[in-house]
């Protein structure tokens, strides 16, 4: 039931989203990121992800005017990305056509989240947790299921063929598939809590065997699954918050089709693990996802952990190719360890957003990375993420990308 006002106005912002998209400035990005996946050292790819949109608005343009849920969908798409290309456009890549997401069902896994939870914000989206164990015993356990998993292609092509007669002359339309994000440990507190994973990982290692292993069973059926459904996607210009385009995928003897587990990336981490001992981090985490990274093309693990006394185990993994560097890791550790065989995916702190952007401490942040990683050959990218919030005031962001653009416009010449 999509209105023609609806449809005007989507067509409107489709213009001023194709002007962007169309920009001879959107190719150098894509080169420019190819170029740093596939381990050529450069000028960093620079993104800001995770923003705290509802703290963003400060003059009506990311206001939703569509009622229709499959219109709203699109005008929050072009609205945030308007946006970004006006306030703060980093190396955002902008594609010259309209995803269409590929519709994956799942029945999931027999256990739903039991929490208490505080909010300071009630627009916000990040709170406080206090999760109910609910795999304390073998029997709970045993409540875990392999969930079924299935796509809908015919809705898919009706959801194609809606957005391209709204977009019909302006913007062209695609089906884009799933990245393999992989990321257990991120679930299964939200079913114990973190004390009581910590605690048994000492106290019950075989129960936290039994529970990684199921949770193991599940990510091998899914990524199968995806696989079989036709839903993988190795073109997507991000991959959960990083630049996802490189040489190598899809793999080399790829003829077409469907792509297979080989031609994608997974992404993984253990972000509870910070505190966690490098034995045991191989011991519940590295020895189990080791069965997803070898059916996958590439691999790009970690997250807010900081693993620079942990990168000799990640470096045993064959299809490695860029390593999360957190703002809590040693950046000279990180960039002495990768070197030029690695992608050196920088973090950097989202607390110097929060409430107030010093550019004298972003510049330094920046500098500590970017001499590093000149001085050890690293190719890398900075992806400011994880805001929880900009404390309502949207140029903290602004100010944090122009000094950062500013920065490494100095280093290596206007892109």
């Amino acid at each position: 039931m999509i209105t023609s006002a609806e449809r005007e106005l989507l067509r409107e912002l489709a213009r001023q989203y194709a002007e962007y998209a169309q920009d001879p400035a959107q190719e150098r990005k894509r080169a420019r990121q190819i170029a740093n996946n596939s381990l050529e050292a450069g000028r960093p790819p620079v993104l800001i992800d995770e923003v705290p949109w509802h703290e963003m608005d400060f003059d009506g343009q990311l206001a939703l005017r569509c009622e229709d849920p499959f219109a709203r969908g699109m005008e929050q798409f072009f609205r945030r990305r308007i946006y970004q290309q006006k306030h703060f456009p980093c190396d955002q890549l902008l594609e010259a056509y309209y995803p269409v997401g590929k519709i994956i069902r799942s029945t999931g896994i027999g256990l739903t989240v039991e929490e208490d939870t505080i909010a300071l914000d009630g627009r916000n989206n990040i709170i406080s947790h206090k999760y109910q164990d609910q795999l304390a015993s073998e029997e709970d356990v045993e409540r875990i299921r392999i969930p079924e998993i299935t796509g809908d292609p015919e809705q898919d092509q009706r959801n194609l063929a809606l957005a391209g007669e709204l977009l019909e002359g302006i913007l062209p339309v695609r089906l884009r598939g799933t990245e393999i994000y992989y990321a257990p440990w991120d679930q299964i507190i939200r079913y114990r809590g973190v004390e009581s994973v910590l605690m048994d990982m000492a106290e019950r290692p075989e129960h936290i065997h039994r529970i990684i292993g199921k949770f193991t069973e599940i990510g091998l059926y899914t990524i199968r699954r995806y696989e079989e459904l036709g839903v993988l996607e190795c073109e997507a210009p991000t991959l959960h918050c990083t630049p996802g385009l490189v040489r190598d995928l899809p793999a080399a003897d790829y003829a077409g089709g469907p792509l297979r587990r080989k031609d994608v990336w997974i992404r993984s981490m253990a972000q509870m693990f910070s505190s966690v001992s490098p034995a045991m981090h191989q011991e519940f985490d590295l020895d189990y996802s080791r069965a997803l990274f070898d059916q996958c093309g590439l691999v790009y693990y970690g997250c807010c952990e900081p693993l620079d006394n942990k990168i000799d185990l990640l470096k045993k993994i064959p299809n490695m190719r860029k390593i999360g560097v957190s703002p809590w890791a040693s950046v000279e550790s990180c960039a002495e360890q990768l070197g030029s065989s690695y992608v050196y995916a920088r973090k950097p702190n989202p607390a110097n957003v929060a409430i107030q952007t010093d550019p004298e401490e972003i510049r330094r942040e920046l500098l500590e990375t970017v001499e590093a990683c000149q001085r050890h050959g690293c190719p890398y990218e900075l992806v400011l993420k994880d805001i929880s919030t900009v404390s309502y005031r949207p140029e903290n962001l602004f100010l944090w990308e122009q000094t950062v653009r500013s920065t490494l416009d100095a280093l290596y010449g206007r892109p």
